[in-house]
């Protein structure tokens, strides 16, 4: 198998890209802000051979638990951030070693600006995450269905937002519930750019059928030398 060559990044110590070993990614499922509950997971999940930790930070109580997450986590740790650039600030303030956000869904320009700023300062990698289930309207109507092309521009709308404020710190993942169209996606965005891409089947389903179809969907990506980062993620 021959991998894809990407450019390279790091979050935290963990390389992603480039001639790295693929990395596995989870989530944490517990409250952000109860720092306890959520470190005894990422333990457990660490202890499992997981490499990076997502956690989401939907209000500013769990961007206070990030403080003590970050310095007490064994991997590295990601900020799931939506629609609120202050809680990305708040984040990369608490010590994340990346974001997960979609630039054009937190505001103008100048927040953007800012949000790039700082992750320019601390080095914090940017993940542009486009799913199926949430395509602009514009792009629905264009498509009439979320399409593998829909999925993709949406992901270049993100990336030219980042680009133009020179900024390429950048991975991308294009999820869905349907494996076909996740591959159709991927194999459409790894052909147009070299940046790292994090893949996975969005919300596969529950326990039995969520495992076979992520295992169908990451592993046809991973034997095309599709593939950096890979989330297992179930209903």
């Amino acid at each position: 198998m021959e991998r894809r060559k990407t450019r390279q990044l790091h979050v935290g110590s963990v390389a992603v890209g480039g001639d790295a070993p693929i990395a596995v990614q989870s989530m944490t499922n517990t409250h952000t802000d109860d720092a306890a509950a959520t470190l005894e997971q990422i333990q457990r999940l660490a202890d499992a051979g997981c490499d990076i930790i997502r956690c989401a930070v939907p209000d500013m109580a769990a961007a206070e638990g990030l403080k003590t997450i970050c310095k007490e986590s064994p991997i590295p740790v990601i900020a799931d951030i939506h629609f609120d650039y202050k809680l990305a600030l708040a984040a990369i303030e608490a010590g994340v070693d990346g974001l997960r956000l979609n630039p054009g869904n937190i505001g103008g320009e100048e927040k953007v600006r800012a949000v790039v700023e700082a992750a320019k300062k601390r080095n914090i990698p940017i993940r542009i995450g486009v799913n199926a289930g949430s395509l602009p309207k514009d792009l629905l109507e264009k498509y009439g269905h979320p399409t593998a092309e829909a999925l993709v521009e949406a992901a270049w709308r993100h990336v030219r937002i980042l680009e133009a404020m020179d900024y390429r710190n950048i991975k991308i993942s294009l999820k869905a519930h349907d494996v076909p169209l996740t591959l159709e996606a991927y194999r459409l965005m790894a052909a147009q750019c070299d940046y790292p891409l994090h893949v996975g089947i969005t919300e596969a389903g529950t326990v039995n059928s969520g495992i076979i179809k992520s295992a169908v969907g990451i592993g046809t990506l991973l034997a095309e030398g599709i593939g950096d980062t890979i989330r297992v993620s179930l209903t």
